[in-house]
């Protein structure tokens, strides 16, 4: 919504804060028609330009979020598996797979729904976004490796339009029902919201969004630049790196000798009783704790522009607290906010600013180093420090110390806002009356989401009357994920079978019973003599305004549209007058005076209108920048995985490459064949070390085998089979990925339930074995 900045103050939030119960009353039909005036879409005064523009300027920036969401995942798991096909050849294999992920969306490929299909998706996401109750509970039952696909839908498709106050409110109420289960079910408040889950999850996605974004940017961005500027600034202080720092820099100088009495490696106590490591580090500590105090000052001085959904947040996390856990102290529920602002907000920017578009490219080494302990500062600052695996950490205890106090009253004024229920109720009547309610939706996210909610229907929807057990049995069973390249984006219009659109906001006032006939009348009468003073140039040049001259003088224009309402509202003002409400005598002096500060409160609004647009332009900037670097990243994957390609076929003794450059046109890939099965005994994996235990009774080994069949590069199937019988004793899928992520972090057994392998050797039978047969 135009109006709306920061949720609170808004032109409407002083009137909203009147209404009682669900019951509109002239106050909110006054309300009512003054936010249909603002968001009057067909005209064309400078005010509706300039909305034009920052509605087109926000779907923007809500389109280039998703976006960056995306590739920033996809950055992520190449990032990893790329290093893992450095590591291991048979990795190659999976470099189709891989590439999937590189391909471009090709809007000519694939299909939508059919009609049918479609107005059930409408009604299914009109349902999901107007009642986050489901979206909450389905957060609850899905598991963590679900989360991250579901949350890409919730924060950036169903709720994307991420500067309107309508899906702001919508996705907090969500946060509401998701935060409440939490707390109500935790018996431990020291766990509270600390695990990886996907309530964590959702609540580090929600701080990723535009409006956080945009804060980080404009109050970190300066302070780490200026930081990172000293490349050579090393304030390390962890005193065994220090002591081999020392080492090193000796070794340097003295051709590789050391001074008598000098050892190469010490222990950690060793290191902090050493009395030249000591001295290297007291003035970095003063330094480290003026430039951490300085970090503190500048967020400290933000709070009246931290994004109003993060403050709520906080004022939720602070409530709950006091209602579920009364016993616990000011000082542990203020950690449990500083571990939400600091640990899921604050500190990730910090610890790498490039991936928050604050800096143009990753810090040097030492101020990288420098900006991690500043992070391990403020986190223990803000929530309970504990120096057990960092004791030298405890030699910065002074600045916690020293700042417990600010920081405390910060994350209490951090949940002083106000709440936004009659707001949201005023912002859904008015959606109601929209005939373009619509989202932005990708074919997968739409099947996804189908298929999570088809999951767990029965929790979901255990009524046979609820709307969305009847929508989803209607659509049946969720479609399969179609390829990226098919994975186009449409638009969504959202409608409900069970909701009924308001025609106009005087239709929806007439049945209100507290609401009078004349109250309506009065309303409208005074919207449409400021909807003409915005469409006739000229019509307020003179005050103050005559209004029946203007009615006469749209009534008597050649536009149409006018000539409508002005004989619309020289009726009204008669009836008016007949009321005993307005008297012509006095030039109509109450409307008159109601007319003019609507004028005065648009025009404030559009100064407020063109204030926004100039920071959210900052704001597209920011993440277009970050869209091109991510789409070079990925440009890069493909300049490797191309080059992957022309070794393993040009050279094929060859297991080591280069990148090179893309270029010149390519084959298509031949379409995978399965290879295998390939057969081996228990004795022979047994041998070899493949098999580490095995569950198998001694008499019977000499009759079991293990066929390994490959159906795609990249995928292998291990069955387990006894002599004489068909079918399998049991199968494993087995993706390579999983394994190499296994061996890199050192999980050397595979359990097959009857036998557990070793993880390595696997590796090495499967690249022996297919990479070779391939050849």
């Amino acid at each position: 919504m135009a109006a709306y900045s920061n949720g609170v103050g808004s032109p409407i939030s002083s009137v909203s804060r009147r209404i009682t119960g669900k019951n509109a009353n002239r106050y909110s039909v006054s309300a009512m028609y003054s936010m249909a005036a603002e968001q009057d879409t067909e005209l064309e005064d400078d005010l509706a330009r300039a909305q034009k523009r920052l509605r087109e300027l926000k779907s923007r920036i809500s389109a280039v979020s998703k976006k960056n969401f995306v590739l920033e995942r996809d950055v992520r798991y190449l990032d990893q598996r790329i290093s893992l096909l450095i590591q291991n050849k048979m990795a190659l294999e999976e470099r189709r797979d891989i590439e999937g992920r590189l391909d471009d969306v090709e809007e000519e490929d694939g299909h939508y729904p059919d009609e049918r299909k479609l107005a059930l998706y409408s009604n299914l996401f009109f349902l999901l976004q107007h009642e986050p109750r489901h979206i909450a509970l389905l957060c609850r039952l899905i598991s963590l490796s679900q989360v991250d696909a579901l949350l890409q839908t919730v924060m950036f498709t169903l709720y994307g339009n991420q500067y309107e106050s309508r899906e702001e409110h919508l996705l907090l109420t969500m946060f509401q029902v998701v935060l409440s289960h939490q707390f109500d079910t935790s018996t431990d408040f020291g766990n509270l919201l600390r695990a990886n889950t996907p309530v964590s999850r959702m609540m580090t996605t929600y701080t990723r969004r535009g409006p956080g974004q945009s804060y980080l940017k404009s109050v970190l961005a300066e302070r780490i630049n200026s930081l990172i500027e000293h490349r050579e600034l090393n304030l390390e202080i962890n005193p065994v790196k220090v002591y081999e720092q020392m080492v090193s820099q000796f070794e340097e100088e003295n051709n590789g000798d050391l001074p008598d009495g000098m050892a190469k490696v010490v222990t950690p106590e060793e290191a902090a009783e050493n009395a030249d490591v000591q001295a290297i580090i007291a003035p970095r500590l003063t330094m480290l704790m003026e430039i951490a105090n300085s970090f503190l000052h500048t967020i400290i001085d933000s709070l009246e522009t931290v994004p109003y959904g993060i403050r709520w947040i906080c004022k939720q996390i602070k409530s709950l607290s006091k209602r579920r856990f009364p016993d616990a102290s000011d000082t542990a529920i203020c950690s449990l906010i500083g571990g939400f602002f600091f640990l899921r907000f604050i500190n990730p920017a910090i610890v790498t600013p490039q991936s928050y578009m604050l800096v143009d490219a990753t810090p040097a080494k030492h101020p990288r180093r420098t900006l991690t302990l500043i992070a391990k500062m403020l986190q223990n600052l803000a929530n309970k420090p504990s120096y057990a695996k960092e004791q030298y950490m405890i030699t910065l205890n002074p600045f916690v110390e020293n700042n417990k106090t600010r920081i405390n009253q910060f994350l209490n004024n951090l949940c002083e806002v106000s709440d936004f229920y009659d707001t949201l109720e005023m912002d859904q009547y008015m959606a109601l009356s929209k005939k373009d309610l619509r989202i932005n939706i990708t074919m997968n996210e739409m099947y996804n989401t189908h298929a999570l909610l088809g999951q767990h229907l029965d929790q979901m929807a255990p009524s046979e009357k609820a709307h969305l057990r009847i929508l989803l049995e209607d659509l049946g069973a969720a479609p399969e994920q179609v390829s990226r390249k098919e994975n186009r984006t449409m638009e969504l219009p959202l409608f409900s079978r069970w909701e009924v659109p308001i025609q106009d906001l005087t239709t929806a006032f007439a049945g209100e019973g507290n609401v009078t006939h004349s109250d309506i009348l009065y309303m409208e009468a005074k919207s449409i003599f400021v909807n003409l003073i915005r469409s006739i140039q000229g019509a307020n040049d003179k005050l103050p305004i005559d209004l029946e001259g203007l009615a006469e003088r749209a009534a008597t224009t050649k536009d149409a549209a006018l000539v409508r309402k002005g004989i619309k509202v020289k009726e009204m003002l008669r009836e008016l007058v007949e009321a005993h409400i307005l008297d012509p005598s006095d030039g109509y002096h109450l409307m008159q005076e109601e007319v003019a500060a609507e004028l005065v409160h648009l025009g404030n609004l559009r100064d407020k209108v063109l204030l926004e647009t100039r920071s959210l332009d900052a704001v597209y900037r920011n993440i277009s920048d970050h869209n091109d670097y991510l789409k070079s990243q990925l440009e890069q994957y493909k300049a490797y995985l191309q080059n992957v390609r022309k070794s393993s076929g040009n050279d094929k003794s060859s297991t080591g490459v280069g990148v090179i450059t893309v270029g010149g046109k390519e084959k298509k890939p031949v379409k995978a064949t399965v290879q295998g099965p390939y057969r081996f005994t228990h004795a022979q994996l047994e041998k070899e070390g493949i098999i580490v235990e095995s569950n198998v009774p001694e008499a019977r080994r000499p009759n079991i085998y293990f066929n390994i069949t490959s159906p795609s590069p990249g995928a292998f199937i291990i069955a387990l089979h006894y002599k004489g019988r068909e079918k399998a004793i049991l199968e494993m899928d087995l993706k390579i990925d999983d394994l190499l992520e296994k061996h890199k972090d050192n999980k050397h057994l595979l359990d097959l339930e009857y036998v557990q392998l070793n993880v390595p050797k696997v590796l090495a039978l499967l690249n022996k074995v297919f990479t070779r047969r391939k050849n």
